[in-house]
């Protein structure tokens, strides 16, 4: 797997971590999960989410019921079934994980040179010196 792959995946489960965060709280319609997210500073158009609350309505961890609007169409509201919340659940064990071990690194003040000095970290399986064999 390259880079971006990587990457790509990377967004997506947090995209879905996201998105199961406010659906959590409650019944949620789409533009109000568009506008929440960018309400967090985190850009993400119709045309990402859709698909991703198929997939996940797909996987059955996502309901919906329709609700009539007084202003056009019916609206879909998604709501979180429990395999969802176990999903939920497992994302979000990951995220604090991920988060954790990001912020030790980050935080971290002290210099990989070694006590003594010298830009070398020892280690006995690794000799410093090379030997030359006697001729």
């Amino acid at each position: 797997m390259n880079i971006e792959n990587t990457q790509s995946q990377m967004r997506k489960g947090i995209l879905e971590f996201c998105i199961l965060s406010i659906i959590r709280r409650g019944e949620a319609y789409p533009s109000d999960i568009v506008d929440e997210m960018r309400g967090a500073n985190l850009q993400i158009l119709e045309g990402t989410l859709y698909p991703l609350l198929t997939r996940l309505k797909n996987a059955e961890m996502l309901t919906y019921r329709w609700v009539e609007s007084n202003s056009g169409p019916p609206r879909k509201y998604f709501s979180l079934t429990p395999k969802g919340e176990e999903f939920f659940k497992e994302l979000e064990t990951t995220w604090n994980e991920l988060a954790n071990a990001v912020n030790t690194l980050a935080s971290k003040r002290e210099s990989l040179v070694s006590s003594a000095g010298n830009n070398t970290i020892e280690n006995s399986e690794y000799p410093t010196e090379t030997t030359q064999p006697n001729n």
